[in-house]
């Protein structure tokens, strides 16, 4: 991702360095979520949730589930 380093314009960047750029951005991101803010209805959506597994915590499916079903859709 040299060209990304130097240029002044991320439409100057080609799709796979875009994708790295972004891909770094996001880690950055995730490496402090602490200080990553909800929204009131972001954090309402997740209360929500957590209340729904609570109740019933074999309603769901596992990621590994979801993922293999995913990954076998047409």
């Amino acid at each position: 991702m040299s060209q990304a380093k130097h240029s002044s314009s991320y439409e100057e960047l080609s799709i796979p360095e875009r994708i790295e750029l972004l891909q770094r951005l996001w880690d950055e991101l995730a490496a402090q979520p602490e200080n990553i803010e909800l929204t009131d209805a972001q954090r309402a959506e997740l209360d929500r949730r957590l209340d729904d597994y609570r109740r019933d915590p074999n309603a769901g499916v596992s990621w590994e589930s979801l993922r293999e079903n995913l990954r076998n859709a047409p």
